[in-house]
C-alpha cells in the first residue's frame, strides 16, 4: 500500500510561488505515474498537472500551462510541483494521486491518494 503525503501549501498573495511536494512511503513511486488535483469548495476535483513514471512526459491543464513545472525526483521518492505566477482562483485544496506508468486527467484512474494540502491566493 502506497501512501502519499503532500506538504508545502499555505497563503501567498497573487502573483506569488508555492511549491509543492508529494513524498511516497515507499520506492514503488519509481513504477508510478503521478497527477496533482485541486478542488475547491463547492466544486470538482480537477487535474492540474501529471507526470508519467520516469519523468520523461509531463502534462497540464490548460489553465496552468507556463505557470506551474511538475517533477520528479525518484532517488527521494518525491514529486514537485512549482507554482508561479498564482492567482485566486487557483485556491483550493491539493491532492497528489498515483498510478502505475503512465498518467491520467481522470481522478478516478489513480489508486492512491494524498490526503490535501491547502493553497489560499489572496487578491
Amino acid at each position: 500500500q502506497v501512501q502519499l503525503v503532500e506538504s508545502g501549501g499555505g497563503l501567498v498573495q497573487a502573483g506569488g510561488s508555492l511549491r509543492l511536494s508529494c513524498a511516497a512511503s515507499e520506492r514503488s513511486i519509481n513504477i508510478l505515474a503521478i497527477g496533482w488535483f485541486h478542488q475547491a469548495p463547492g466544486k470538482e476535483r480537477d487535474f492540474v498537472a501529471a507526470i508519467n513514471w520516469s519523468g520523461g512526459i509531463t502534462h497540464y491543464a490548460d489553465s496552468v500551462k507556463g505557470r506551474f513545472t511538475i517533477s520528479r525526483d525518484n532517488a527521494k521518492n518525491t514529486v514537485n510541483l512549482q507554482m508561479n505566477s498564482l492567482k485566486p482562483e487557483d485556491t483550493a485544496v491539493y491532492f497528489c494521486a498515483a498510478r502505475p506508468f503512465d498518467y491520467s486527467d481522470f481522478y478516478d484512474q489513480y489508486n492512491y491518494w494524498g490526503q490535501g494540502t491547502q493553497v489560499t491566493v489572496s487578491s
